[in-house]
């Protein structure tokens, strides 16, 4: 056996089978600024993977008044540059069977150019319908907001239904999305609806679908509850293969419980005098929605396309935030809340104000408790949310219910008369002095 010893690189024999390429190719790779290069291919390579990471989602927003008041048109035009599309509420079909349409600001609409959305609202409740006869007026509203000089981008129905109704639900939206076409069609869609299987079907009838993240369900939960919400949006990106958004609140609302555990009454824009000791205040803390924006633009699911709000905020509206919060939230803005409490005393012998204050840029939680320092043992009590309550320390002011103050604004919480010493109040906690 003749054993071949192994040729050395410069075996004048190895040189043969070299080809002049090779030798460019070697001579090529040793240019120094050729690894750099490549370096920089790879970091393109990388950023184009990621290019969804990390991105701001635009934001649409539902107008959910039903009376276009100047305070509307205004929170309208102020809001127009942060808002990609406007989901206007345009008509509704209540449990009876009966319809009310709405009227815009038709010249408010065209001037601002945003695109918009009509949006129908359909009563969960509702035990039936006739489907030709509801498409019939879904249609109609829909040419009479054309006849008026709005181009309606889109229609939305808002339907919350019960799960068992999904089927009946889906072949609705069948009907109307043949009739509509080309006019893209939208539903919300409830997080209750993500354990059924009858899901697939309804969201395979529609162009975009909006999960609704805000939810009164129970008040322990509150209004918002982040890690649900995001356990929601991660289980519908599963569900959906095309275009969605995420609803977000940007409102308060009072829910009133009756004995049986069923929701008596909401009460969300104005005050239906449902007594002051039978209902829950439920907020959505402006900064725990950024927080939860942020996280979800981090490593958006599929699909998401952006945020849906709900509602605009306008000046009349007690409990949606303030427009200056609302702007900074969409917008990624810093959010400062700054609150103070001061006395304030009209006269020598008028009792002194409790004034609570926002001096930040956003709207604030009004604290929890307020400690009186005051000579007089009594002569005090609460106003605007705020109880008068004792410990062995003294006096102290008990938030009653959740709520935001706005930022800007400052708000008489209470009252303490005395006509000798000093009278203090501050922010702190009825159980140690702060």
């Amino acid at each position: 056996m003749i054993i071949q010893q192994p040729r050395l690189a410069s075996d004048p024999a190895l040189h043969r089978f070299r080809s002049p390429r090779t030798d460019e190719m070697t001579d090529f790779l040793k240019k120094p600024y050729i690894p750099i290069a490549f370096l920089l291919c790879l970091i393109g390579i990388h950023t184009a993977f990621t290019t969804r990471t990390g991105r701001a989602l635009p934001s649409d927003a539902y107008i959910w008044q039903r009376q276009w008041t100047p305070a509307v048109s205004t929170a309208v035009t102020a809001s127009q540059p942060v808002i990609r599309t406007w989901r206007i509420l345009a008509a509704e079909l209540d449990g009876h069977g009966s319809w009310v349409d709405t009227t815009p600001d038709s010249p408010l609409l065209a001037r601002t150019h945003t695109p918009v959305i009509a949006v129908i609202r359909i009563e969960g409740q509702l035990a039936d319908w006739d489907e030709e006869q509801l498409a019939a007026h879904i249609l109609a509203v829909k040419a009479a907001w054309q006849q008026r000089g709005i181009t309606v981008y889109g229609l939305e129905i808002d339907h919350d239904c019960a799960t068992v109704r999904l089927p009946a639900y889906a072949r609705f939206l069948a009907l109307l999305h043949g009739q509509l076409e080309p006019t893209p069609l939208s539903i919300t869609v409830l997080p209750t609806w993500l354990a059924s299987p009858e899901l697939e079907e309804v969201l395979a009838r529609v162009d975009d679908a909006v999960l609704q993240i805000h939810a009164v369900q129970n008040p322990q939960f509150g209004l918002f509850n982040p890690e649900k919400a995001h356990e929601w949006v991660r289980t519908f990106a599963q569900h959906r293969r095309g275009p969605w958004h995420v609803a977000l609140p940007a409102y308060g609302t009072r829910v009133t419980w009756g004995t049986d555990g069923r929701i008596a009454g909401i009460e969300s824009e104005q005050d239906r005098l449902m007594g002051a000791d039978s209902g829950h205040e439920l907020v959505a803390p402006p900064a725990e929605i950024a927080a939860f924006m942020k996280r979800i633009e981090h490593a958006p699911p599929h699909g998401l396309a952006g945020w849906a709000w709900f509602r605009l905020p306008t000046s009349d509206d007690r409990r949606a935030w303030s427009l200056s919060t609302w702007r900074a939230v969409i917008t990624h803005q810093p959010l400062r809340t700054a609150l103070s409490v001061s006395l304030h005393r009209p006269s020598a012998t008028a009792p002194y104000d409790i004034v609570l204050a926002n001096a930040g840029n956003a709207d604030a939680e009004a604290p929890p408790a307020i400690r009186i320092e005051s000579p007089c043992p009594s002569g005090a009590d609460g106003l605007n949310g705020y109880n008068l309550d004792y410990d062995a320390q003294g006096m102290w002011l008990r938030r009653a219910q959740p709520g935001l103050l706005r930022a800007g604004q400052q708000a008489v919480i209470g009252w303490a008369r005395c006509d000798r010493g000093t009278v203090r109040a501050y922010a702190g906690t009825h159980d140690r002095q702060s």
